[in-house]
C-alpha cells in the first residue's frame, strides 16, 4: 500500500523522526567515516595513515577529524565527522526555515575532501548530514568529482554509480540532485562549473517538491516544478537514501584512483593541477555552505578548513592553448554534461 493510498491518520508519526533517530544517523555517519579511512588507506598503499584529532565544541557536541598527508596517491585529504548541538541557530538556518526559531538544534554528518597527489586522479568531496530543531527536520548532502584531466569514462562511471543509488530509493532524485548539483558548484565570478558535479540534495524532509534551492527559475528549480510535489517519504525513506548515496562512494571513485594513479607526469600537468586548486580554495572560502555553517557555529578552524588543498597557485588571466587537453576540460568538462547518456552519443 502506497503512502498515498493509507489513512494519514495512521502514518502522520511515520513523518516525523524517530526517538532514536539521532543517535542512529549519528553511528552511521561515524561509520560511514570509518569505513571510507581504512579504504583509502589501502589504496593509498604508501603505510601513510589517517592521523586523528577529536575535538569538542564548547557549546555542545564534537568531532572526529582524520587528515592523511604525503602518500602515494593522496598528497592531503580529510574525512570529517561532526556532531554539534546547541541554543543558538545560525542565520543561514534561520533564513531558509525560520520555524526552527527559539528551538535547540542538532546536526550531525560526515564530509570529506581528497586532493590526489597525480594530476591525473580528480579531486573528490563528500557531505552528508542531518539537522534538527523541534520541529524542523532534514537530511542534506551529496557527492562531486573535480577532475584536472578530461576522461570522459570517468565522468561516466562516477555519475551512473549515484544515479543507481538514486534510483532505488526514487526516479526522479538523480535527475533534480544532478541539475542541483551543477548548480551549487558554480564559480559565480569565475562563471564555470567547479569539476564535473555529481549530486547534491539539501532541505530534505519528505515534503513538496524535491528542489529546496535558491533559484526557482534555475534548471534544477524548473524541472522539479514541473514534477510539482511527489509522494510523501518518510524519515526512515530518507536515511535509508542518505546510506545508499554514501555507500557509494566508494565504488564510485576507487577505481577511478585506481586507474589513473600509474600515469606518469611532468611539471606542465602539475602546475596546471595546482592552477585549478585555486578554484577550489575560491569556491569552498566564498560560497560552501558547510563552511559558512561551520563559521557561523564557532566550530573548529581546522577542522571547517581541512578541505583545503596543501599547495596552490594563481596566474593572471591564464587561458589554456587550444586543441590541449586543458582546453578541453574548460569546453566541455566544466559545463553540465548528462555523463549518465555520454556512451550513446554519436
Amino acid at each position: 500500500m502506497s503512502v498515498k493510498e493509507t489513512d494519514v491518520s495512521t502514518t502522520k508519526n511515520q513523518f516525523v523522526p524517530p526517538e532514536d533517530g539521532k543517535a542512529r544517523v549519528k553511528n552511521f555517519m561515524m561509520t560511514l567515516q570509518d569505513e571510507i579511512c581504512s579504504s583509502l588507506e589501502s589504496l593509498d598503499g604508501s603505510g601513510q595513515t589517517f592521523q586523528e584529532d577529536t575535538w569538542e565544541r564548547e557549546e555542545g557536541g564534537g568531532g572526529r577529524s582524520r587528515v592523511i598527508k604525503g602518500g602515494d596517491v593522496f598528497e592531503q585529504g580529510g574525512v570529517n565527522f561532526s556532531e554539534v548541538f546547541g541554543k543558538n541557530l545560525p542565520p543561514s538556518i534561520l533564513k531558509q526555515r525560520p520555524e526552527a526559531e527559539g528551538h535547540e538544534f542538532f546536526a550531525t554528518g560526515t564530509s570529506m575532501v581528497l586532493h590526489p597527489r597525480n594530476p591525473y586522479i580528480p579531486t573528490v568531496h563528500l557531505n552528508y548530514r542531518y539537522f534538527e530543531a523541534g520541529p524542523v527536520w532534514w537530511f542534506g548532502g551529496g557527492a562531486d568529482l573535480t577532475p584536472y584531466y578530461p576522461f570522459a569514462e570517468d565522468a561516466v562511471h562516477f555519475h551512473q554509480t549515484f544515479k543507481a543509488s538514486c534510483d532505488r530509493h526514487h526516479q526522479e532524485y538523480y535527475p533534480v540532485f544532478k541539475r542541483w548539483c551543477d548548480e551549487y558548484f558554480y564559480i559565480k565570478h569565475r562563471q564555470e562549473n567547479r569539476g564535473i558535479g555529481g549530486i547534491f540534495f539539501d532541505y530534505q524532509d519528505g515534503q513538496g517538491e524535491l528542489y529546496r534551492g535558491p533559484d526557482p527559475e534555475g534548471n534544477a528549480g524548473q524541472y522539479s516544478s514541473k514534477l510539482g510535489a511527489i509522494e510523501p517519504r518518510t524519515w526512515e525513506d530518507l536515511f535509508a537514501f542518505v546510506q545508499d548515496c554514501g555507500n557509494a562512494f566508494l565504488p564510485a571513485y576507487t577505481p577511478i584512483a585506481k586507474e589513473r594513479r600509474q600515469i606518469e607526469y611532468g611539471e606542465r600537468e602539475r602546475n596546471f593541477q595546482l592552477y585549478r586548486r585555486g578554484r577550489y580554495v575560491e569556491f569552498n572560502l566564498v560560497y560552501d555552505r558547510g563552511t559558512i555553517f561551520g563559521l557561523q557555529t564557532k566550530g573548529r578552524i581546522e577542522s571547517i578548513l581541512m578541505s583545503l588543498p596543501p599547495l596552490v597557485r594563481w596566474e593572471y588571466c591564464y587561458h589554456p592553448e587550444p586543441n590541449t587537453p586543458e582546453a578541453e576540460l574548460y569546453d566541455t568538462f566544466l559545463k553540465p554534461q548528462d555523463w549518465v547518456n555520454w556512451q550513446t552519443k554519436g
